[in-house]
């Protein structure tokens, strides 16, 4: 015990360096925010392939066609714009906008209330710092970012569990349970679809009770459809055709146009909703990202113009993705990973359960531990379901079929599976089908 006269040994907070101050106070930080993993998978396999391994990449989803080649021709005629844009975006851009998700969605998007932001990802955020307290009710599975989103906005991330058994889906009685838990805090619902990091979408049925549900209880719906344009029929249904009032819809050019580093995405606001919370993300565009680049926001008025060109590069696009798609469940479910066959986009979620007691004889327990394992002895990449919001027990992954040459496969004619262009994924499907027989 110290005497009182002994000297303080401990030091003095105040004069602690700024290094030692940032490592205390992110000691005490519950709510940190890490990098993602979808973008963290994309640097691990990188790695792995520089040092000389074979890695079939099916961890990161980003679209391997090109992007749309008349909107790169607009992109390099003005490449040397170089004038700040209005914050809500270019005018004639969001007129398109408007006019092209009034024809192909069928809603009525109106160009006042269309702003453009780098990126849709950068757009979901900004409203939810815009809105007031509110639960963020975010699916589980959902994409890895909406519930670190709504922490960093300072609001509440609430999961809704989906199923296997419900396709992945949150259900109309799921939600109306959770509307009934404290009525007065606004409920504000992500819905995706077709889904990250599922490939599916609720059937006509089932969205639109989930809309008579929202309507009912004063939800705002928040539809993050980035995918829409990749339905594998062409029959995407927006959210806000059966709940236009209530409905912020946003997209991009990421997914359907080839376009995810050009960083421009789109969000409606529908004018049922007021100005306030328009006035506010206006507020937050102004004092964050200023305006979207130039160039690439002439180049979008391109690729926003519906043309027979356009309609050809999305069909083949979606026929694509379609045949992979099914070709891949089916082989998933033939090895008894149970998986439902995609409706859209470029992912399949995949359930490990009937393997769960040759795995646990492995050591494999968790999601996360299924997908290190998967890498390291099977050179496959994907990413395990704890990092889209289930629970870390539950023995499933998302698999992002997209290792493989867009270019060629727009260009082709035939079976797509026989094509060479697609051999990768083929390979990469059967190396987890061999890994598990050897697990048997």
């Amino acid at each position: 015990m110290k005497s009182a006269d002994e000297p303080n040994t401990q030091p003095d907070s105040r004069s602690l360096p700024v290094s030692q101050r940032l490592e205390t106070a992110y000691a005490k930080d519950d709510a940190a925010t890490r990098a993602s993993d979808t973008l963290l998978i994309n640097e691990q396999s990188r790695l792995l392939e520089s040092e000389g391994k074979r890695i079939y990449k099916f961890g990161f989803g980003q679209s391997p066609f090109p992007v749309f080649a008349p909107a790169v021709d607009t992109l390099a005629e003005h490449a040397a714009d170089k004038d700040y844009l209005p914050v809500q975006g270019l005018p004639a851009l969001r007129h398109q906008v408007a006019a092209f998700h009034g024809e192909v969605d069928a809603t009525p998007w109106e160009a006042s209330r269309v702003v453009v932001g780098p990126g849709s990802k950068l757009l979901l955020f900004a409203l939810m710092k815009a809105l007031p307290e509110s639960d963020i009710l975010i699916p589980a599975p959902s994409w890895v970012s909406y519930a670190p989103q709504a922490r960093m906005a300072g609001q509440r991330a609430v999961r809704l569990e989906a199923t296997f058994e419900t396709r992945w889906q949150v259900t109309a009685e799921h939600l109306e349970a959770h509307c009934q838990a404290e009525p007065e805090r606004l409920k504000v619902l992500v819905f995706n679809a077709p889904g990250n990091p599922t490939g599916l979408a609720p059937t006509v049925d089932e969205q639109r009770r989930l809309a008579d549900v929202a309507r009912r209880h004063g939800v705002l719906v928040l539809a993050d459809e980035i995918y829409g344009l990749l339905q594998h029929r062409g029959e995407h249904r927006a959210f806000a055709r059966d709940y236009p009032e209530g409905t912020v819809t946003t997209g991009g050019l990421s997914k359907w146009c080839g376009a995810g580093g050009w960083r421009l995405g789109v969000m409606h606001v529908p004018t049922g909703l007021g100005n306030e919370l328009f006035s506010r993300l206006l507020g937050i565009a102004s004092e964050t990202w200023s305006s979207v680049t130039s160039p690439v926001q002439q180049a979008a008025v391109t690729a926003y113009t519906r043309t027979a060109e356009l309609d050809a590069y999305l069909q083949r696009q979606r026929e694509v993705l379609s045949e992979i798609g099914q070709w891949c469940a089916a082989r998933l479910n033939a090895a008894n990973v149970r998986t439902h066959a995609p409706d859209g986009g470029f992912y399949l979620f995949p359930d490990f359960e009937v393997h769960r007691q040759a795995l646990a004889a492995r050591g494999i327990t968790t999601s996360a531990e299924l997908t290190r394992r998967l890498l390291e002895e099977a050179g496959v990449a994907l990413l395990p379901g704890s990092a889209f919001g289930c629970d870390p027990g539950q023995l499933t992954v998302r698999l992002a079929y997209v290792d493989f040459d867009g270019a060629a496969l727009l260009q082709s004619t035939g079976t797509v599976m026989d094509h060479e262009a697609s051999r990768v994924v083929v390979e990469g499907i059967d190396a987890i089908v061999d890994w598990l027989q050897q697990q048997a």
